[in-house]
């Protein structure tokens, strides 16, 4: 906001404070003998100086007396000539301010021309006219050399508005000169962004897809209609293939599963790759994967990508959409929801791949209970109660043993072989009901007769906010297994959530949209935009792929997620190589819980020192039997594992990393199993 200058000049103030005052300046000049200046500054005498002595002090050396803000000051005006540039000056030196008006009214004439004549000459005024010539010299040719010009920032030289002194001048100047600097560059470098990625050409990134006669067959239907059964056998009957799963869990069931079936007698040999593990057989032809670790350099016959209505997930619908671009198999089996329909449908058009949809219904009915369950007492063996958080689900488990049942219980926070263990125990009967979050959506075909929705409402990360109709069909949908029950049902716990969760399985779930498919930065995508824009910073790079490569039908989108986006800033402060710095970006580790984020830090600070993490700094499961502890250390041997398959120099025990978080798992599945072995002792103490 421009500064405001009092418009009255110091002339026109000091008449008016003396009333003794009454002609003009010019009048006033007739009637006293006049002199040559220098006689009068060098005459002493015991007579007070005139009231405007010090004004026409300041004129005769060719500058201007002014009040501004308060202030009384005074400004020098000339012409700087440098580098070719005429550019007009009015500015403060640097002891050019005087006086707080009020202080200078009450110094008097003499203290004022004393004032004046210490600070304003002929010298002053030829040293701050060579500092505006180099400064304009030097400004001129900094813009010149970026292909600005320079008259735009130096006229606010001969702006009377601000009361700063001079320097301060040049530094807002520079400033200003700096920010159009580094506009130009950020245009410059966005330009060459756009040129350097075209996102609407991301499915030739996939070299082996682009090259193999591929086909789609979409499998979709609600829970429970055998789709993922169907896709599974067909990947059992192919002579090579890849199943990849959403998540751990998933992917080791279905590794279970193919390393369990048989073609022409044989076994078949099944690897395992998730980020945290590999298990790799001699001679394997099938794969069972994460979704994320999709080996796009390897042909098989099938592909099995399930869960695909995932697609519309704003954090990890990347890797389905890499995954349906770029799975080398010339039959892709998509498996999933039936709302993600028409995204199939518009990826296959763009893909140019045949597609035949299969379209399957429930197989066992799934039926609204009348009523909500209200009491403790009128839950029965066989249901899943569902709650949203580890705390409610473990405050349920509680309330549920002491009326004499016994739990299995199932949450995000537990390794995949803890949730496989505890479901295990619901499905062969030494567990009464299953508690569990919205983990148990995917995965674990458990035999539930009804699922009980304790609450409509989950915290999203940020609030409170209440279920979608996707989600509450996809659990729901667990009740009422094919083969073991003949009718589904799902109630809620009381009334408002009962009349709640039937309102939203009515309600028709939105399609995934069919364009916007979200593109995750790989580090190919990063190097190539550092090598036309020179930038180093991790966060830098993922700014300008978010928001300047080339998107220009929109049917491919960039998505970076607000965690890696968030670690960026602070590896950016680390010596650390751009694969480096992308590597530890991704870390599988929560940065919310301060021991794991603590943890992460200090990986990278080794990384950075080129040192090796040892795990004996991590060992602390002996002297800790906390669940949400062993929990912690469980997620941060994972973590570790993780990394050594990608830094192995550096995390060289990663085979450790696994053991130990095996043994973690065990400890938790064995701690649950205390918990509530304990909880039923003392309920049936109390019920004797």
């Amino acid at each position: 906001m421009p500064i405001q200058r009092d418009p009255d000049p110091i002339i026109s103030m000091t008449e008016t404070d003396n009333p003794q005052l009454h002609h003009s300046q010019e009048e006033q000049e007739e009637q006293e003998p006049q002199q040559p200046q220098e006689s009068q500054e060098a005459t002493p005498t015991d007579q007070p100086a005139h009231p405007l002595a010090a004004e026409r002090h300041v004129q005769s050396v060719g500058a201007e007396l002014v009040k501004l803000e308060g202030r009384v000051m005074v400004r020098y005006t000339g012409v700087a000539e440098a580098d070719g540039l005429n550019v007009p000056y009015d500015l403060v030196p640097g002891d050019g301010v005087l006086a707080k008006t009020s202080k200078w009214r009450n110094m008097g004439p003499d203290k004022q021309l004393q004032l004046v004549r210490e600070r304003v000459h002929t010298q002053a005024r030829e040293k701050l006219h060579q500092e505006v010539c180099r400064f304009v010299a030097r400004l001129g040719s900094e813009a010149r050399d970026y292909g600005l010009d320079p008259m735009p920032f130096l006229h606010v030289l001969e702006t009377k508005e601000s009361a700063v002194p001079f320097d301060h001048v040049f530094d807002r100047i520079g400033q200003r000169l700096e920010h159009a600097i580094e506009r130009q560059q950020e245009e410059r470098h966005a330009a060459r962004t756009r040129e350097s990625i075209n996102l609407a050409e991301y499915p030739e990134s996939f070299e082996l897809a682009r090259r193999l006669p591929r086909r789609i067959i979409a499998v979709l239907g609600p829970t429970n209609s055998g789709k993922t059964h169907e896709a599974m056998e067909a990947l059992a009957r192919a002579k090579t293939g890849v199943y990849l799963a959403p998540l751990r869990l998933l992917a080791l069931e279905n590794y279970e599963r193919l390393a369990a079936a048989e073609r022409d007698g044989e076994p078949l040999k099944v690897n395992l790759v998730t980020g945290e593990e590999r298990r790799l057989v001699e001679g394997a032809t099938h794969t069972s994967s994460t979704v994320e670790m999709l080996d796009t350099n390897t042909r098989v016959d099938v592909a099995v990508i399930d869960e695909i209505q995932m697609l519309a997930d704003r954090d990890r619908g990347a890797a389905w959409t890499a995954a349906v671009c770029g799975a080398p198999a010339t039959t892709v089996y998509l498996v999933g929801a039936p709302e993600a329909r028409r995204a199939i449908e518009a990826l296959a058009q763009r893909l140019d791949c045949p597609l035949e949809i299969r379209l399957l219904k429930r197989k066992a009915p799934l039926t609204m209970e009348a009523t909500a369950v209200r009491k403790l007492r009128n839950l029965r063996k066989g249901d899943a109660v569902i709650a949203f958080s580890r705390r409610d689900v473990l405050m349920w488990r509680d309330l549920i043993t002491e009326i004499g049942l016994s739990v299995s219980t199932v949450y995000g926070n537990l390794s995949p072989e803890v949730r496989r263990a505890q479901a295990a125990r619901f499905r062969d009967g030494s567990a009464d009901i299953v508690v569990a979050t919205d983990a148990i959506a995917m995965g674990l075909n458990l035999p539930i007769e009804r699922v009980v929705m304790t609450t409509a409402i989950k915290y999203n990360g940020i609030e409170e906010e209440e279920l979608s109709a996707a989600l509450v069909k996809q659990i729901a949908g667990r009740a009422g297994r094919f083969g073991v029950h003949e009718e589904g049902f799902v109630a809620g716990y009381d009334e408002q959530t009962h009349y709640v969760i039937r309102s939203l399985l009515q309600e028709k779930v939105p399609p995934v949209p069919p364009l916007g498919f979200s593109v995750a930065p790989t580090l190919e995508h990063l190097n190539r935009i550092a090598s036309v824009t020179g930038e180093q910073s991790l966060s830098k790079l993922l700014r300008r792929f978010a928001h300047n490569i080339d998107v220009p039908d929109g049917f491919f989108t960039p998505r970076i997620t607000e965690d890696q986006s968030e670690r960026a800033l602070w590896l950016d402060t680390l010596p650390l190589s751009l694969e480096d710095k992308f590597t530890l970006s991704l870390v599988p580790i929560s940065s919310r819980i301060p021991i794991l984020h603590e943890a992460w830090q200090r990986w990278a600070r080794a990384l950075a020192r080129r040192q090796e993490s040892k795990l004996q700094a991590l060992e602390r499961m002996e002297s800790r039997r906390n669940l949400q502890e062993v929990e912690d250390d469980c997620k941060l041997y994972s973590a570790y594992a993780w990394l050594s398959y990608r830094c192995p120099e550096f995390f060289p025990q990663g085979e450790e990393a696994q053991e130990r978080a095996r043994d973690a798992s065990e400890t938790i599945d064995k701690m649950l199993q205390s918990q509530n072995a304990a909880l039923r002792r003392r309920s049936g103490k109390r019920v004797a």
